[in-house]
C-alpha cells in the first residue's frame, strides 16, 4: 500500500493501462486463435468426410483403388458386414476396427476416439459412412488426428507476437496521453511554488487551451488567488487603517499625559483624567471591536434559541433608549433563531450609528415578508426584517457599501468626533450573515434606512 502511494498518477496509470492492455490482448489473442481452430477443426472434418464418401462409392461400385489416402496422417478402413476390416491404409493394416459406432442409414457419424488402435495419449477425429454392397451395408472408417490448440507454430507466434505489440502500443499511447493531460498540471504546480517562494498572489497560473476540468481546476484556482490578493490588501489597508486609529488616542493621551509633566503645578490628576479618560475610551472601543471581529472570523459557535423580534426590539430599547426621538412600528410573531447576545450587539450598533446621525428622531419596523423564488433557498420560510430608519442626511447609493468596510468613513473628522470606531457596521453585518441573514441600505425618502432581513423559524401552513 505504501509503494502504491509513492508512485506517481502517470507511473499509475500507465501500470494500469499496461495491464489492461496485456489482458485485452490475451483475451483477444485468445479468442482470435480459438475461431481459427474452430475453422481449421471445421475443414478438417470436412476433408475426413470427403475421403471416407469416395472411399465408400468405391465400395459400392466394387472397385477400390489404393492408396486409399493421399496423406500419411489420414487413416480409413473398410468393413465388412461381419465387423471384420477388408482393407486399410498402410498404418492400420491387421489392426481392428478403429471404432464400434455406426451411422444411421443415409448419414453419417463424426466423433473423437481415443486409444484402441491409435497409440495410447492420443485421439483422433473418426468418420463413420455406410456403403450399400451386395444386398449387405459395409462401414467404411476415415480418420485423422486433431488440429492442435494453436494450430501452427509459425500461427500461434505470428497472433502472440502481433498482441504484444498490439499491447507495447496501447501502453505507450496511453502514457503519451497521460504526460500530455498532466503537463498542465505541472505548468499549475511550477507556477504555484512560484508564487509561494516570492509571496506574490497577484500572479496567476496558466489556463490551459482545452476547455476540460484541468482548465476548471486552472480557473478556479486563479480565483482563489484573486480573492486572497484581494484579502491581502484589505488585511494590509485594514492593519494600515487600524494603526492609524490607535496612534491617534494614543498620541492624545501622550500629549495629555506630557503636558501634565511639564507643568505639574497648571493641572492635577481630576484635570488630567478628564482630559485622557475619552481616548481611553476610543481605545476600549476599537479594541472590543477588533476583539469581536476576530471571535467571528474564528467561526466561535453561537447559541441558538427562538426569538420573538419584536419583543427583542422593544426590550433592547427598553434597557438602552436612543437619545433621539423614536417610532415603533413592531409585528409580532415573527420568530427567528438565533444568538439573542450577537444580534443585541448588531441591534445597537445599528441604533448606535442612527443616533450619531439622526437630526431628530429614528424609525423601527418589524415585519415578515415573503420570500421571493431567487431567496427561497436561503429563506425557505419567509423573512423577518428589521428596519432602523434615521432622518438623517443619508448616504448616496454609490457609498453604501462602503460603509460596511472595516474602518472605512465617509467623513471620517466628523465620525471621530462624534466616537465612532468604523467597525460597528463591518461587525453588524458579519453577524447577520452568520445567523444565515443580509444587512445593507436600502433607498428611503429621508436619511438612511438600515434592513435586517433573518430567516423565519415556523414555516406558515
Amino acid at each position: 500500500m505504501t509503494t502504491h502511494r509513492n508512485l506517481s498518477i502517470t507511473t499509475r496509470i500507465t501500470l494500469f493501462t499496461g495491464v489492461v492492455a496485456v489482458a485485452l490482448s490475451a483475451m483477444l489473442a485468445a479468442t482470435v486463435m480459438f475461431a481459427i481452430h474452430r475453422s481449421t477443426t471445421d475443414d478438417r472434418i470436412d476433408e475426413i468426410i470427403a475421403v471416407g464418401g469416395r472411399v465408400a462409392r468405391q465400395v459400392e461400385r466394387g472397385d477400390v483403388s489404393m492408396p486409399l489416402a493421399e496423406h500419411s496422417d489420414r487413416f480409413v478402413q473398410i468393413v465388412d458386414p461381419d465387423g471384420r476390416v477388408e482393407t486399410s491404409t498402410p498404418q492400420l493394416e491387421g489392426k481392428p476396427p478403429m471404432a464400434d459406432f455406426l451411422p444411421a442409414r443415409g448419414r453419417m457419424a463424426v466423433r473423437v476416439v481415443c486409444g484402441g488402435v491409435f497409440p495410447p495419449g492420443e485421439c483422433n477425429i473418426v468418420a463413420a459412412q455406410l456403403a450399400y454392397r451386395g444386398g449387405q451395408d459395409w462401414v467404411v472408417y476415415s480418420s485423422s488426428p486433431p488440429i492442435p490448440a494453436y494450430v501452427k507454430p509459425w500461427l500461434a507466434g505470428v497472433v502472440l507476437g502481433a498482441m504484444a505489440v498490439m499491447a507495447a502500443a496501447i501502453t505507450i499511447l496511453g502514457h503519451r496521453i497521460v504526460v500530455r493531460c498532466l503537463s498542465p498540471v505541472i505548468a499549475i504546480r511550477a507556477e504555484l511554488d512560484r508564487i509561494t517562494d516570492t509571496c506574490r498572489p497577484d500572479h496567476r497560473v496558466p489556463l490551459p487551451q482545452s476547455r476540460d476540468e484541468i482548465h476548471d481546476l486552472a480557473d478556479s484556482v486563479n480565483g482563489t488567488l484573486a480573492r486572497l490578493e484581494a484579502a491581502m490588501l484589505q488585511q494590509r489597508q485594514f492593519t494600515s487603517d487600524a494603526s492609524h486609529e490607535l496612534r491617534t488616542p494614543i498620541a492624545a493621551i501622550r500629549a495629555e499625559v506630557e503636558d501634565a509633566l511639564y507643568a505639574p503645578e497648571d493641572t492635577s490628576v481630576t484635570t488630567l483624567g478628564n482630559s485622557v479618560l475619552p481616548s481611553v475610551d476610543r481605545l476600549e472601543a476599537i479594541v472590543g471591536a477588533l476583539l469581536t471581529i476576530q471571535r467571528l472570523e474564528a467561526g466561535q459557535p453561537i447559541t441558538n434559541e427562538p426569538i420573538d423580534l419584536a419583543q427583542f426590539v422593544a426590550s433592547e430599547l427598553t434597557v438602552r433608549p436612543p437619545h433621539r426621538d423614536f417610532t415603533l412600528s413592531l409585528d409580532s410573531g415573527v420568530i427567528v433563531i438565533g444568538d439573542r447576545e450577537r444580534l443585541a450587539q448588531l441591534f445597537i450598533n445599528l441604533v448606535d450609528n442612527a443616533e450619531r446621525y439622526a437630526t431628530s428622531s429614528i424609525a423601527f419596523h418589524v415585519r415578515q415578508e415573503p420570500s421571493a423564488k431567487r431567496d427561497a433557498e436561503r429563506f425557505p420560510c419567509g423573512i423577518a426584517v428589521l428596519e432602523v430608519t434615521d432622518d438623517g442626511p443619508g448616504i448616496d447609493p454609490d457609498k453604501r457599501e462602503l460603509v460596511f468596510q472595516r474602518l472605512a468613513r465617509l467623513d471620517t473628522a466628523r465620525d471621530r468626533q462624534a466616537g465612532g470606531t468604523g467597525l460597528g457596521l463591518p461587525i453588524a453585518r458579519q453577524i447577520a450573515e452568520t445567523h444565515g441573514g443580509t444587512l445593507r441600505i436600502d433607498d428611503s425618502p429621508q436619511g438612511t434606512r438600515f434592513v435586517l432581513r433573518l430567516p423565519v423559524s415556523i414555516c406558515p401552513e
